[in-house]
């Protein structure tokens, strides 16, 4: 599918090779397309390759015919799904040129403010792409703050959950966004530092760039919070082992004593006065009763137990 706009207007018409002054967009591209997009642009063929490649990483380059980057991103941010899309924009000197599978969550935003909000040049729709990819990272970002904050919470409060296997996925989505926002940060970087346009241009580059690293850096600290996070849920997890062992030794040492007199009086010899007496049994059980109270009043007040 292409679509194109005016960039000065912002009105939609079907392309039919305009070159000049527009916006072209083209999604899910077939043999055809590629062919009518090739006779009316020059476009670079290593560009070309890195566009048609599946699951191709972040970069940028500044080839003779165009500028050129191509960076990807998650699809629904919101809803901590890892499934990610890609966005490819070649900067002409008078348009703009897009490649996406199914179109991106940035191009959706972007594609309305054409024509207005400044966006009227080809510089200035690669910046809003790039910045409102960006923004995909801190919706990322924010929606793992909130799960961070949950499993936090489930942590301090319910000791019987298991949240391991939740800090871990967790984890797991950090480090991909991570490395996608770094990517992506590069990318940017490279095309601020080699892309022939004007200094504003420029500006607006490196702006990106600084949104790419700020979303990297945010998703760094919540990573490193859950690292935190996990290891404060494994000490807590070895402070109730011990609590436990602590009690079931305090009723081990209780009841060492008892089982002591147990063994004495259970043998089997003749003189044993104690098997003689009428109160015998009674005054068996009173020391029982006598010596574990004892022990255990002393324990308690010493927090042992």
């Amino acid at each position: 599918m292409i679509r194109a706009k005016h960039l000065a207007s912002g009105e939609a018409f079907e392309w039919e090779g305009q070159t000049s002054g527009v916006w072209v967009d083209v999604q899910d591209v077939t043999p055809p397309e590629l062919a009518r997009l090739q006779a009316a642009f020059p476009l670079n063929e290593l560009a070309l390759e890195d566009v048609l490649e599946h699951g191709h990483w972040s970069r940028a380059e500044q080839y003779p015919e165009h500028a050129f980057i191509t960076v990807r991103s998650f699809s629904h941010p919101d809803k901590e799904d890892e499934d990610t899309e890609r966005i490819s924009i070649f900067g002409f000197a008078d348009a703009a040129l897009t490649f996406s599978t199914k179109g991106t969550m940035a191009l959706h935003n972007v594609w309305g403010m054409v024509g207005r909000e400044n966006v009227n040049l080809p510089a200035e729709v690669t910046y809003e792409l790039l910045d409102h990819t960006a923004d995909t990272f801190f919706t990322l970002a924010e929606a793992l703050e909130r799960r961070t904050d949950a499993l936090e919470e489930q942590v301090f409060k319910n000791r019987r959950d298991n949240p391991v296997p939740d800090i871990f996925e967790v984890k797991h989505l950090l480090s991909q966004g991570r490395r996608l926002a770094s990517d992506a940060r590069e990318a940017a970087a490279l095309l601020g530092r080699h892309a022939t346009a004007t200094p504003a241009d420029l500006v607006r580059y490196r702006d990106a760039q600084d949104s790419f690293t700020r979303a990297a850096s945010h998703l760094d600290g919540l990573r490193d919070f859950l690292t935190s996070l996990l290891d404060l849920h494994l000490n807590l997890q070895n402070q109730r082992m011990n609590e436990v062992m602590r009690t079931l030794t305090a009723v081990s040492v209780i009841f060492l004593p008892l089982t002591f007199l147990a063994g004495v009086w259970g043998m089997n010899f003749k003189a044993m006065p104690e098997l003689e007496w009428p109160l015998g049994y009674v005054m068996a059980w009173g020391s029982f009763l006598l010596i574990g109270g004892l022990l255990a009043l002393y324990f308690k007040r010493r927090g042992w137990w």
